[in-house]
């Protein structure tokens, strides 16, 4: 683990800190190399992970330093890191950053060139905006839920990737970068609203495209991408292990009818969703003949879009991945290295996740504030 390193080097943020899209988008961003220093509530509070804050991921990569923000110096103090950032991110319900005197105005006045990051559930106005949510809250709205599971079933829930970190994460890291170019280039900062339900909504623009032309059924399982088609599913194998097949292609489609022993004579047309659900079944009872691993064997250095559904514990082992180095080992945590890759300026986990506070003196005195100030701010009890 080394300081700072990546194509974000350089860049200075404040985070105001929470749980779940906020921390993984701060990571995002220190895994890239900004310096990002994290105002955790004060020791006691647990992120969101119980236990040894080694283990809560998502906070790796930056100094923490604790703050009471409800102390009435505590605004001034981080408006005093806020002169110093290119950006600030928060992740609280509408308004409750004013109420702390940490809200855009007062931040963009402290430094004109400020990108202030918002990131909320449902958004910063709306009907909803200030009522409480989850990532099953976001995607139920926005059509992601309906779309995902059995046909015979209710939705699945695709853990809370779609909306808070796909739908959340992904879409403020990339708008905060975006605002900062902006910014350089201007002089001006400004707020990003980045909201799950908005950013889960975009994910589905592939899909929400094909409904309107009348490709995609409104109806779980019964599309290509879906668990619809026979050749784009999963299939258990003898040993109660799964397979991912991908075969959209006709050539893909051919060379899979080929490793299970058949012809394509022996199966109905790709595409008539007619006869889908005969071909599943058909596919499904060659696949538990073998063991998931012999699948694979078999499947080697063919053109079969054809995978091991690998569980957590297995898939750092894969060898691709090995060979990659897609999961790397910090202070005995086997974690996902970061991503993506630069060739000239590679991102890195720049240090394990902090205890609350633990860099307070440190980063404060990095961030231009003198000995005699930090010592106010502990009288004050703004810092431990």
């Amino acid at each position: 683990m080394r300081d700072n390193q990546g194509p974000l080097s350089g860049v200075r943020i404040v985070e105001l800190g929470g749980v779940g899209p906020v921390p993984f988008c701060c990571m995002l961003l220190a895994d890239l190399g900004a310096d990002v220093i994290r105002i955790d509530r004060p020791p006691g509070y647990d992120g969101g992970v119980p236990g040894d804050p080694r283990f809560n991921l998502l906070n790796r990569g930056r100094r923490s330093a604790s703050f009471d923000l409800k102390r009435p110096e505590a605004a001034a103090a981080v408006l005093k890191l806020v002169a110093k950032a290119d950006a600030l991110v928060e992740g609280f319900r509408p308004g409750v950053a004013e109420k702390l005197g940490l809200g855009p105005d007062p931040c963009l006045a402290a430094n004109p060139a400020l990108v202030y990051g918002r990131m909320t559930g449902w958004g910063q106005h709306g009907p909803l905006a200030q009522a409480p949510g989850h990532d099953i809250n976001y995607i139920s709205l926005t059509g992601v839920l309906h779309a995902i599971g059995p046909a015979d079933g209710p939705p699945a829930i695709p853990l809370n990737l779609a909306g808070d970190f796909g739908g959340g994460s992904l879409y403020l890291a990339l708008g905060v970068v975006s605002a900062i170019l902006e910014s350089r280039r201007s002089g001006k900062g400004q707020v990003v609203d980045a909201a799950m339900v908005d950013g889960a909504a975009s994910l589905m623009t592939l899909c929400y495209g094909l409904l309107a032309s009348g490709y995609w059924k409104d109806q779980r399982a019964s599309n290509r991408l879906d668990s619809g088609a026979p050749w784009y599913n999963v299939y258990e194998t003898k040993d109660g292990r799964w397979l991912g097949v991908g075969a959209n292609e006709a050539r893909f489609w051919r060379n899979m009818l080929e490793l299970l022993g058949l012809a394509k004579a022996d199966m109905p047309d790709q595409h008539d969703t007619s006869r889908w659900p005969e071909m599943r079944e058909k596919l499904a009872a060659i696949f538990r003949t073998r063991t998931r691993d012999e699948w694979c064997a078999l499947a080697e250095g063919r053109e079969v879009c054809f995978s091991p559904v690998l569980s957590m514990t297995e898939a750092p082992a894969h060898p691709h991945l090995r060979a990659r180095g897609t999961f790397i080992e910090c202070d005995g945590i086997v974690q996902p290295a970061p991503a993506p890759r630069f060739s000239r300026t590679p991102g890195a986990v720049q240090r394990s996740p902090a205890r609350p506070g633990e860099h307070t003196t440190e980063a404060l005195l990095d961030w231009g504030f003198s000995v005699g100030e930090i010592d106010a701010l502990r009288e004050s009890r703004v810092i431990e």
